[in-house]
């Protein structure tokens, strides 16, 4: 048996700081040796990242406004624990160059990729356990561009498991560790062009849509430490 411990709102101001993130240099609000063009956008905004539908928008200076969310510094802090369940279903973005992500984040460290995607890749979701080293290009003909994706994570303590649309798709047999714990983090980045393709010239604005965003957690497992 698991409790439903966390349900994505992410208009509220409770359980999301928008534009701000750790993983970034000095909290942000640009990241370029991770080759990203990103420029997080601040505050509440709507238009890059509080609807659900996460936005990134063409600078005049040659940056992206990028929207991203995360429970870190947040009112509420959520925290991720060992054995937790992510369940969530995602639109992922048909332009070159745009790079989403759902990740997890601690003392800049104790990071999970739920996914990440590239649409110069177009079959392919990276999912990755940076915490004991294991990774999987997992390809399939349902990940395309403009595709709905459903995908669930296992936070194991001995393996982390991910299914994609209800297929398992990879177990890494090395987990996070009884003690692990860490913040969620949704994203869009912009690709820089060092390992993917940045945006054709003429694209101004792209989109990935988070349609939902659920934790599930043993119901005997009380509170992250």
């Amino acid at each position: 048996m698991s409790d439903v411990v966390f349900t994505a709102d992410f208009a509220s101001t409770r359980q999301w700081v928008a534009g701000h993130s750790w993983a970034y240099p000095d909290g942000g609000p640009v990241n370029p040796d991770d080759d990203k063009l990103d420029y997080l956008v601040t505050g509440p905004d709507p238009d890059h990242c509080r609807t659900g539908t996460f936005r990134a928008t063409r600078r005049p200076d040659g940056r992206w406004n990028t929207g991203l969310l995360t429970t870190e510094d947040s009112d509420d802090g959520f925290l991720l624990c060992a054995g937790d369940v992510l369940k969530t279903r995602v639109r992922l973005p048909t332009q070159i160059g745009a790079w989403p992500a759902i990740w997890t984040l601690r003392d800049g460290n104790q990071q999970v990729d739920v996914f990440e995607y590239h649409p110069d890749h177009p079959d392919l979701l990276e999912l990755s356990n940076h915490v004991r080293g294991g990774h999987r290009y997992y390809r399939d003909k349902a990940v395309q561009p403009g595709a709905w994706v459903d995908l669930r994570v296992e936070f194991g303590a001995r393996s982390v498991v991910w299914w994609v649309n209800g297929d398992r798709a990879y177990a890494d047999r090395r987990g996070v560790g009884r003690s692990w714990n860490a913040y969620l983090i949704v994203n869009l980045s912009v690709c820089a062009g060092r390992y993917h393709p940045p945006p054709a010239a003429g694209v101004s604005e792209m989109a990935f849509e988070v349609a939902q965003l659920l934790v599930h957690r043993p119901s005997m497992a009380g509170d992250c430490l």
